[in-house]
């Protein structure tokens, strides 16, 4: 009898859903309709979607390919730094492209301090289906009051000297990429280097300083330089990115030819990594880098020692500030992003030192600096950093056109 009912009961829900099968078909078609009608009196209406004027600015710089394209073409403001230090440095590029991605570029660089830079670069990429790339470059540098405080972590702001560096060079070189992210590069070239005494306020180097202190005082070596370097890339671009990193090493063999200094050989690996967070809404940017003179005997001129200060080491301490023959850096950056598209906001901190001799890097003996900064900056370039530093020297202004790592 329990059965019966049971199908009785579904016989009937069965015959009201029959019954009400049309009426619902009606409806369906009846808001079907409606929205339709909805969705067509919308596309009348359809505008493009507005922009600030800040991200059609920075539009139309890319698009003519000025300074917040990485590939400018025809007349073009260019900066950069001769070298660190130098004060304001403003200047200009002029590339020529052949085919569809070589190109011959001059360009040339002037700064308050009276540092100058003059380059011609030929650039010849993709190759062998975009695995190869070309490069050569020639130039001229001239530095005019470059600080050296003396030798190790315990030099002193009191034994400020300055000297004057001018550079002739010229290079070429090839990179391979057998896949995206690994890349592989192979360069040489001449360096003839004048030291001499620096124009700044502060003494020349010889007033503070002998070959003991300050070796290769007042010499003025030329040297082949090769390099070969590797580097795992997995970031969408070097001049700015929010996502990815890197992992290079790069060893570098300086013969010298003209016999008053003895040859030498230096490396430098750093890793980098961007961990961006909630779809980019900020990211966390970390880098470490090691750096040394290979042999503890090998001869090498105090300004070509590797060297910790300036805008994109040690932010909070001067150009310069600490050298010697192996040096070790650590930095970190909470970036935000008032505009998505044109600027960056940052808090950093950087924590760094050097040491004669490798075992000497320790993490208790590290200099600190931190700072707030912001940075305006293309799709795949970086055109302004403004930095602010502290350390226990005082406070740091740092003006750049480049990423800080």
């Amino acid at each position: 009898m329990r059965h019966l009912r049971r199908q009785s009961v579904n016989f009937v829900l069965v015959g009201v859903m029959v019954l009400l099968w049309p009426l619902l078909g009606r409806a369906q078609g009846s808001r079907e309709a409606q929205i339709s009608s909805i969705q067509e009196e919308k596309s009348k209406n359809l505008q493009p979607e507005e922009q600030d004027h800040i991200e059609l600015f920075i539009q139309k710089m890319v698009k003519g390919g000025w300074f917040f394209s990485p590939t400018p073409r025809g007349l073009y403001p260019y900066f950069d730094s001769v070298y660190s230090g130098g004060g304001l440095t403003l200047g200009a590029g002029y590339r020529k492209f052949y085919g569809d991605y070589s190109f011959a570029e001059f360009r040339g660089l002037y700064s308050l301090k009276n540092y100058k830079r003059f380059e011609f670069r030929l650039v010849t990429p993709n190759h062998a289906g975009g695995r190869l790339d070309f490069d050569g470059t020639a130039g001229w540098m001239d530095a005019t009051q470059i600080s050296y405080y003396g030798l190790g972590p315990k030099s002193t702001r009191d034994n400020e000297t300055n000297f004057r560096l001018q550079q002739a060079y010229f290079k070429g070189g090839a990179t391979v990429k057998p896949v995206r992210w690994f890349h592989l590069r192979a360069a040489s070239g001449y360096e003839n280097i004048v030291e001499s005494e620096g124009t700044g306020p502060s003494p020349t180097v010889a007033d503070k300083f002998d070959s003991t202190t300050a070796p290769g005082l007042g010499v003025s070596p030329a040297y082949v330089h090769s390099e070969v370097a590797a580097a795992l890339v997995w970031a969408p671009s070097e001049g700015y990115a929010r996502r990815g990193g890197d992992i290079r090493y790069g060893y570098h063999f300086y013969r010298n030819t003209s016999g008053n200094l003895d040859s030498f050989q230096l490396s430098r690996g750093e890793i980098v990594q961007h961990i961006p967070i909630l779809r980019e809404t900020w990211v966390l940017s970390l880098r470490a880098r090691l750096e040394g003179v290979h042999g503890n005997d090998a001869g090498i001129p105090y300004y070509l020692l590797p060297w910790l200060g300036n805008g994109s080491t040690l932010r909070g301490y001067g150009t310069g500030r600490f050298r010697d023959r192996h040096a070790m850096l650590y930095s970190g950056e909470w970036r935000w992003f008032p505009n998505r598209f044109a600027m960056d906001m940052a808090l950093f901190m950087d924590a760094g030192m050097v040491a004669p001799r490798f075992r000497d890097l320790k993490f208790t003996q590290l200099k600190y600096d931190y700072g707030v900064g912001v940075r305006f900056h293309g799709p795949a370039v970086t055109a302004l950093r403004i930095d602010v530093a502290h350390s226990d020297e005082g406070f740091h202004l740092v003006f750049s056109m480049s990423a800080p790592f």
